[in-house]
């Protein structure tokens, strides 16, 4: 006891002589108390502090921090949060300042779990930190990709004016003292397919990486101030992007980086592994690799076997493979960091003033719907939309109707209070009769929730509902910490504010047929599982790497008869909520005719979620693979259902909730008019059905070409940019990006430039007067393009946009100014230059000309002529 008495008084003693050192003190730099701080440090400890779950420092006072949180349209994985539209959606708004807003209110959110989690020791939390590792650049070069819908398009320049407002939004307006710090992500190259990303090694042409994946990176860092940087998983020339030279020689050298670098999850590891990269042959020239290039925090493991063990770090420094003052470089941007947002105990900066229940507010809700509003795309009107006055009955139909996987996304929190389209029409039209058949699942039948009637404990049916057994952790490992009997197979523990939970659950019983037949059965929820009936393994998705993705399995039952039921399941998160779900193959669909042949008006929702496109994960449909998709199309029983319900003749609106874009040329050529939605949010229900009803004038436009089939693109491996994206695809596409249609019409003057010849290395202005010739009130979204004969030129590019409101009868003068880098081209060789010629500007509601069978946008044309040449880094 008085051993351990005197060592509680050295430690105290140790962190009250700490309160006097200078990395205490408030008034210095950050850059100087991290020095100071790092100076002070052992090898082991700092060693440590390269993990994204860095340890505390009790000596020192020095809490431990969480540096894994995730905002890409809202605070995710951390519980209840206002849930923005997905970034593709945030893109489609064509709307920075409106972004921008977005991720100011995300940072805010940050702030307030942060407050509401943070524990008495000043750590925190996995999610609940305040470095948010946001937003996605990569470029949608490909629209297989699953996780484009994490990205802002397919446009090297939209990409970087959204991602500069996203960082400027999250960090705020000190750079000094951020209200977060953004890390954008992933460096570089980063696209797909998510199969391979674990040992693709990407070889881009000088061009394509100067022209197209490499301008939003920049743009983040030069003009966004963004404070963190995340590096991929793919090699880039043969070299792993965690440990490629560019980030000495683009990031930190040519742009002038100051941040901290952080790794994409286990990317360290796939340096080491055999069957990632391989790149070296132990884990200790890994981790030396990854630091020397400048990659300074590791997420995840970082060795052979999955290792996160700091010691491989501390060993790599005694073998001589990193220096001293390698390390001691790392660990001071990681400080620097920390004491940039204030979260290292006494001392912290002084914040601006947020509760910590300044979260999922009214306010932030409403910011959410007004997002979700400006994203929405108007594919296409025969005239059907708006809709005239109150219809008496309205059909819904489709997989996504009724979803909230359809309004969230990936990378999501919790809404609260999810508004779905079924449930905007319903408190839009509460007057009108409103039936809602589902029709279809979105890959197959419809999957509903097992229901209580046919599970029984034991085989007699004496006691109906199943077994619970609970067991702490996740490996169903020792004696439950809880038995019980419940109804149904289902589980949820709400939406906890203060920790991760982490338990598994075995469901035992018997289950009973209703029909003879093939039945498909499936675990809703965020953690992996089985699923074992008559003893056979139905479902085995136990691997949680790819918990949000479906799996199912098939298997023939005969009706009355009753078969063992025996389903095990992970619960981790913030969620933890699961229900058993079974859907035999009989229904066709027919239910969903007979209501939309009854219906004035027939909505049907159809599209994806992010349980069939996102990150690396197994789904076994066909038309999708590995999180990614092999087809453009509708998945057949969406398509199938559509044509019928088509056939019945009613006027039909069909909605697309996805994230990336869709092959529909067969609902072009059929239905009166197509809606994309992509992934809205939280609130994303209310904006559709208040778009179908005319009460605002849909505005947002395609942040990416729609194709018509994926025959129309070179295969999705080749990172080449040829035959890609409007730039450089020369073939006929269903919907080109910038598209999207409004219920009013707008008319554009003769552009006015300030000069019509200028000297390479000038900045160019363009003014045009837009004027609302219809007679509703609405947003125009004013897009620049050029096209110039140059070599690498593009066929055409994006020079600037601005979304504008005009009332009935309203004109307003919009004025561009187009600096060298943006009119500049990029030659085969990779040089950029602001070359001499004619440029052939065009300004208008979307491109010049029209794809076939659609009206052009209105608009004007002129050119510029440039006179000799600037070359830029």
């Amino acid at each position: 006891m008085r051993r351990r008495a005197i060592l509680l008084l050295l430690a105290l003693s140790d962190v009250a002589v700490a309160q006097n050192l200078p990395f205490r003190d408030a008034a210095r730099p950050a850059e100087q108390r991290a020095a100071d701080l790092v100076a002070r440090l052992t090898l082991a400890e700092k060693a440590a502090q390269l993990k994204d779950d860095a340890p505390a420092i009790p000596r020192l006072g020095i809490p431990a921090y969480a540096w894994w949180s995730e905002g890409l349209h809202g605070v995710a994985r951390a519980g209840d949060a206002t849930v923005f539209p997905q970034a593709i959606g945030l893109a489609a708004t064509w709307d920075a300042p409106l972004v921008q807003a977005v991720a100011d209110t995300v940072s805010t959110e940050f702030r307030a779990k942060y407050l509401a989690t943070r524990h008495p020791d000043g750590s925190s939390d996995k999610y609940r930190g305040l470095t948010v590792w946001s937003p996605n650049v990569n470029i949608f070069r490909d629209p297989r990709w699953g996780r484009g819908q994490e990205t802002f398009g397919e446009d090297p320049y939209l990409t970087g004016r959204m991602g500069v407002a996203f960082i400027r939004g999250l960090q705020g307006p000190d750079a000094g003292r951020p209200r977060t710090i953004a890390a954008v992500k992933h460096f570089a190259v980063h696209s797909g397919p998510e199969a391979d990303r674990h040992r693709e090694d990407v070889h881009p042409s000088a061009h394509d990486l100067e022209d197209t994946y490499l301008p939003a990176f920049r743009a983040a860092v030069v003009e966004g101030g963004v404070q963190g940087l995340m590096c991929a998983y793919n090699a880039i020339d043969g070299v792993p992007a965690c440990a490629s030279p560019l980030l000495a020689s683009q990031v930190r050298g040519r742009w002038g980086f100051k941040g901290h670098v952080v790794s994409d999850c286990a990317a360290i590891a796939d340096i080491v592994m055999p069957t990632s990269h391989g790149y070296v042959p132990t884990s200790q020239q890994a981790v030396a690799t990854a630091l020397n290039a400048g990659t300074d925090l590791f997420c995840a493991e970082f060795g052979l076997g999955k290792s996160h063990d700091p010691q491989i770090i501390v060993d790599a420094v005694r073998q001589g493979l990193v220096k001293p003052g390698v390390l001691d470089r790392a660990v001071t941007r990681l400080f620097e960091a920390r004491f940039r947002l204030g979260v290292i105990g006494v001392g912290a900066a002084p914040r601006p003033a947020i509760a910590a229940t300044d979260f999922d507010t009214p306010g932030h809700r409403a910011r959410a719907l007004d997002a979700a509003r400006k994203s929405i795309v108007l594919l296409k009107n025969d005239g059907v939309l708006p809709i005239a006055g109150t219809p008496r009955r309205i059909a819904v139909i489709g997989p996504n109707a009724d979803s909230v996987d359809a309004l969230v996304g990936n990378y999501a929190g919790t809404p609260s209070a999810p508004v779905t389209v079924l449930a905007g029409l319903r408190q839009r039209y509460p007057q009108a009769d409103i039936s809602f058949v589902e029709g279809t699942g979105l890959v197959g039948a419809p999957l509903k929730p097992v229901p209580a009637d046919v599970l029984c404990i034991d085989r007699d049916c004496g006691t109906r509902g199943v077994r619970v057994d609970e067991f702490a952790g996740t490996a169903l490992a020792g004696a439950p910490v809880r038995a019980a009997t419940d109804t149904a197979v289902r589980f949820g523990w709400g939406r906890p504010e203060r920790r991760e939970r982490a338990t598994s659950i075995r469901w035992t019983g018997y289950v009973t047929a209703a029909e003879t037949g093939p039945y498909r059965f499936r675990l809703t929820g965020d953690g992996g599982y089985r699923i074992r009936v008559d003893g056979r393994t139905v479902v085995d998705a136990w691997d949680a790497a790819d918990p949000a993705s479906i799996a199912d399995g098939e298997i023939a039952l005969r009706a009355g008869q009753r078969y063992p039921l025996v389903v095990e399941a992970i619960q981790t998160g913030g969620r933890g909520d699961q229900r058993l779900e079974w859907s035999n193959f009989g229904a066709r669909g027919d239910a969903a005719v007979a209501a939309a042949r009854d219906a004035d008006l027939v909505v049907f929702v159809a599209g994806l979620t992010a349980k069939l496109e996102g990150e690396e994960m197994r789904v076994h449909a066909p038309g999708f693979a590995g999180g990614d998709r092999t087809s453009l199309d509708l998945p057949r029983p969406q398509q199938d259902l559509l044509e019928r319900v088509q056939a019945t003749g009613r006027p039909l609106v069909l909605v697309l909730m996805n994230g990336s874009a869709l092959g529909v040329d067969w609902a072009d050529r059929h239905v009166g008019a197509i809606v994309e939605a992509w992934y809205p949010g939280g609130e994303g229900g209310q904006a559709v059905a208040e778009m179908i009803a005319g009460d605002f004038s849909p505005a947002g436009r395609l942040p990416v070409t729609f194709y018509r089939d994926a025959g129309q693109l070179p295969p999705f491996g080749d990172y080449r940019m040829a035959g890609r994206t409007y730039r450089y695809f020369t073939g006929e596409p269903l919907y080109r990006f910038g598209h999207g249609l409004s219920y009013t019409r707008f008319a554009y003057g003769t552009p006015q430039l300030g000069r019509a010849r200028i000297r390479a290395g000038d900045t160019a202005t363009l003014s045009v007067r837009v004027t609302n010739t219809g007679h509703v009130d609405g947003d125009e979204v004013v897009q620049l393009y050029g096209s110039q004969a140059a070599p690498g030129a593009p066929l055409r590019a994006l020079m600037g946009f601005a979304r504008i409101t005009l009332k009935a009868g309203e004109s307003r003068d919009v004025r561009f100014a187009i600096d060298p880098r943006t009119m500049s081209v990029v030659d085969p060789a990779g040089r950029r230059a602001v070359a001499p010629g004619i440029v052939d500007l065009w300004v208008g509601g979307g491109q010049p000309g029209a794809a076939a069978g659609h009206k052009p946008p209105a608009g004007a044309a002129t050119r510029l002529t440039i006179t000799g040449t600037h070359a830029l880094d």
